[in-house]
């Protein structure tokens, strides 16, 4: 039993290792393209953030659009 047991912590732990190479190499892939788009002329700060946006479901969006407007408006910078 600790044996079989034994054998699929390993099997579990090497899975998760594949998993975080292919996370690196996933990474890698991502930071290769903002780096693209940089070299032709886009921000990639703004980029990063255009994902992000893009990721968010409308009204989540449109509540972080509105507590930003409010908190600009706020410091004065409208």
């Amino acid at each position: 039993m600790a044996e079989t047991t034994d054998d699929r912590l390993r099997l579990l732990i090497e899975r998760v290792e594949r998993l975080e190479e292919e996370k690196k190499g996933i990474s890698e892939d991502i930071r290769d393209v903002y780096n693209e788009g940089k070299a032709v002329g886009y921000d990639a700060k703004i980029m990063r953030e255009i994902v992000k946006i893009r990721k968010m479901k409308p009204d989540d969006r449109r509540e972080h659009d509105s507590i930003l407007d409010l908190y600009k408006s706020a410091l004065g910078l409208d």
